[in-house]
């Protein structure tokens, strides 16, 4: 008796945790990711303009500037997503980063619009000049590292996993979250980039801060809208404790009898809503930490020496899942030269539409987004109910088969930009404009439409799958940290290409060969073999990524399962993929 009481209490709690949510609130949500990508695309996209042209940075220096802010941008996700699981809540994160963000995107602005903020013609900026820079973009980066991991976390929650009438809808969200956001990158690499270039940075960054301060406003209107899940205690604590419990019981033998391992309804109750997390017979040794030894006490039981099985099978999920996050990080490097050399290449072409009119070289990007959000529509209304009818998956394919999809399509699009670079270069040297960098080489535009179109392509199958992958397979008490993983693999991705930047830059400036990554003419370098270098590298991280494949356990987990005709809950126990 006393434990239905328990269990009508706890639904009770968790019913009134989910009593608001459902598509009403995307607005709110949305309006907040548009706003913060219009603000940090509108700058990064363009980024490398400003500082080689109103910085005068040299290009490698302003190319590994631009990484490892991007780098930076998606490693703080951790920090946030630490702080939204365990104390503040998501909604609040959102929102304190939110105003960080501001703050840093204003520091901009100012720094954009004040003369003496930036050097004069010919000159370098100053330390104190850069020093201006970098704190407005590192507060703008700490202020990305609570929106990120919080806002898609935060949609995808306002949808009830446990009740059959939102059984479809949170892989949906993925897909139109990242349209909302692929859209909001459009405006911005059109007409935000467009302003900078054309009108002034000043209203170039201004407008994007406007419009951040209007998406803390609309998105603080939705509280009341929202469901809201209590933050439930630090994840990293909880695996670290699982570490320290199963190194503590190393000698004791294991039981023969995975039942036999410790469960606690009750301790796990805040950390499994959805359902709890089952035995898995990898990683046994783990299962030691689950061990109840004459020592324990299992009514209250210290969690550094004693732990349940559910909280063993977080431990054993993130383990599982590290494999394919790595997979991401060399997929990141490709898709990060579009903002550095491959924008450099647009610099030196014809970009004329009209004799009156040029597209703006950060605005090329257009093309990626444009054949990104295409990719989405396509995927989401023609191939999803086509291949629904071979798989009998809901969502088509899984998103396993999706990421790798993403990554054959990335393998083509370096291998086709350096082709087109040597295009480049041929119709440099038969006009004569080798060693003439300033001068605009009479190539259209349009034959580096493939290579962005392609990336565009490959960002839909991948980094959608990798968040499909990342919400699905988290334990349910760490989706905001596991969208700090997805942000992470970015991080990782944008600081090996500044590593290869500077390695290749280094290695190839010798006496006896042309630079491959010059500083002061791309047409005397060697960009091509660059871009086969990377490709190469995909190729062999496409084949790890099909051992990982191959082998990857998905995570089984007991789902309890809202009746919404009888009023209660039913059971299921999921194993795979749905």
């Amino acid at each position: 008796m006393e434990n239905m009481d328990q269990s009508h209490h706890q639904n009770g709690t968790i019913s009134k945790q989910r009593s608001q949510g459902g598509l009403v609130t995307m607005p709110f949500i949305f309006a907040n990711e548009v706003c913060e990508k219009l603000a940090v695309v509108g700058f990064q996209t363009n980024m490398i303009n400003y500082l080689t042209k109103q910085l005068n940075m040299p290009l490698t220096k302003a190319a590994n500037t631009l990484t490892n802010f991007g780098g930076t941008a998606s490693l703080t996700p951790l920090l946030g997503a630490f702080l939204a699981d365990s104390y503040a809540g998501k909604f609040w994160t959102i929102t304190i980063a939110s105003i960080i963000y501001q703050l840093g995107m204003i520091s901009l602005t100012i720094s954009a619009i004040v003369p003496k903020l930036r050097p004069a013609a010919g000159e370098e900026a100053s330390g104190g000049q850069l020093a201006i820079l970098y704190i407005s973009i590192y507060l703008a980066a700490l202020g990305s590292g609570g929106i990120r991991p919080c806002v898609v976390a935060f949609g995808a929650e306002q949808f009830d996993e446990t009740d059959p009438n939102h059984k479809n809808s949170t892989w949906k969200y993925f897909n139109w979250y990242y349209f909302a956001m692929g859209a909001s990158m459009l405006v911005a690499v059109t007409v935000v980039v467009y302003i900078q270039d054309y009108v002034g940075w000043g209203l170039g960054l201004g407008i994007p801060t406007l419009l951040m301060v209007l998406s803390i406003i609309s998105f603080g209107f939705g509280y009341r809208l929202y469901r809201h899940l209590d933050p439930s205690g630090s994840p990293f604590t909880r695996l670290i404790q699982v570490c320290v419990a199963a190194y503590k019981k190393r000698k004791l033998p294991m039981v023969n009898d995975p039942c036999l391992l410790y469960e606690n309804q009750e301790l796990d109750a805040p950390i499994s809503y959805a359902g709890k997390l089952i035995h898995t017979k990898q990683m046994r040794f783990l299962d030691k930490a689950a061990i109840v030894s004459e020592e324990d006490n299992p009514k209250a039981p210290n969690l550094w020496k004693l732990n349940t099985v559910h909280r063993v099978e977080e431990l054993k999920s993130i383990i599982r899942m590290a494999p394919i996050w790595g997979a991401g990080i060399i997929l990141i490097t490709a898709y990060a030269q579009q903002s550095t050399f491959s924008l450099q290449q647009a610099n030196t072409i014809d970009r004329n539409l009209t004799k009156s009119f040029q597209i703006p070289a950060g605005s090329m990007s257009v093309f990626t987004i444009s054949s990104m959000l295409t990719t989405i529509a396509l995927y989401d209304r023609v191939l999803i109910p086509l291949t629904r009818r071979i798989t009998g998956l809901d969502r088509g394919i899984s998103f396993i088969h999706r990421m790798g999809i993403g990554f054959v399509i990335s393998i083509v699009a370096t291998f086709v930009a350096g082709f087109i670079e040597i295009k480049r270069k041929r119709v440099a040297m038969d006009h004569g404009l080798l060693n003439d960098p300033h001068s605009t080489i009479p190539m259209s535009f349009l034959w580096l439409v493939p290579q962005y179109s392609l990336h565009g392509m490959a960002e839909a199958f991948m980094s959608i799958g990798h968040l499909e992958f990342f919400y699905d397979q988290a334990p349910e008490s760490m989706k905001s940290t596991a969208m700090a993983l997805f942000w992470t693999a970015i991080a990782m991705g944008n600081y090996f290409s500044t590593f290869l930047v500077s390695l290749v830059h280094k290695v190839s400036a010798t006496n006896h060969a042309s630079n491959w990554l010059p500083d002061d003419n791309l047409n005397k370098g060697r960009l091509e073999y660059f871009y086969w270098l990377i490709t190469f590298l995909q190729l062999l991280n496409f084949l790890y990524y099909l051992v990982c494949a191959k082998f990857y356990t998905y995570k089984p987990i007991q789902l309890n399962v809202k009746d919404t005709d009888a009023n209660n809950n039913a059971v299921e126990l999921v194993t795979h993929q749905l």
